[in-house]
């Protein structure tokens, strides 16, 4: 098989998109190794990266590389792929009865697409309507910086966010949108620089075309300090 040929299939199969469920597809041995262990074995897996491209790991620029790299997987980029960094959500009761939309909007947002491993960089705008209790604002940043440190399609991320926010504050009525850049379509492929990607997950009262658009016009609205 000729060379093009080869680079046509290796792209076509990089292109195959299919999603298969809201949540990110893990092994169940996933998390048997340590920290310590993964970063080990992908700074060798760098390494052969590295060596494989003709790069000269004896430069003093590049040697520590490697190491950089795996801890960076690990403990940095994938590390909301843990389970054990999930962050504790207290609840609070709505002693006050406010009973209206609560809107956090423009919620900076760094994850990695999982098909090209690149970055996808954007904000995440989330609403609730308390069903007797109320979650810290932080919180939600939180929720959502954990979701996105992992390999990621940003419709799954649009989902997990609303789905965990929905089980912590024990009701339907939450929503999301996500407008974000993804770098896989910016600075490789097409090069496309300008175009960016919006998705939405719309539970409860928030699937009624009124209280969505109420949601949606807050969105809008500049934010003034």
């Amino acid at each position: 098989m000729d060379l093009e040929k080869q680079l046509k299939e290796i792209e076509a199969l990089g292109n195959d998109h299919v999603g298969t469920s809201s949540d990110t597809p893990l092994r169940p041995d996933a998390f048997e190794m340590s920290d310590i262990e993964k970063i080990a074995a992908i700074k060798k897996d760098v390494e052969n990266i590295l060596n494989t491209l003709g790069m000269d790991l004896s430069d003093d620029s590049l040697k520590g590389t490697p190491s950089r790299v795996a801890k960076m997987f690990v403990q940095e980029l994938f590390g909301g792929l843990h389970p054990d960094r999930k962050p504790k959500a207290s609840t609070f009761e709505n002693k006050y009865k406010y009973g209206e939309m609560l809107v956090e909007k423009n919620i900076t947002l760094y994850s990695t697409c999982e098909h090209h491993l690149l970055p996808i960089v954007g904000k995440a705008h989330i609403a609730y309507i308390s069903n007797g209790t109320v979650v810290g604002l932080s919180k939600m940043n939180r929720i959502v910086d954990y979701y996105a440190k992992r390999p990621q399609v940003q419709e799954r991320l649009t989902m997990q966010i609303v789905k965990e926010l929905q089980e912590i504050l024990n009701t339907e009525d939450v929503a999301c949108v996500i407008d974000a850049k993804h770098l896989c379509v910016n600075s490789r492929g097409i090069r496309d620089i300008d175009s960016s990607t919006v998705t939405s997950e719309f539970g409860g009262v928030f699937k009624n075309p009124d209280t969505k658009r109420e949601f949606l016009d807050y969105i809008k609205l500049e934010t003034e300090f």
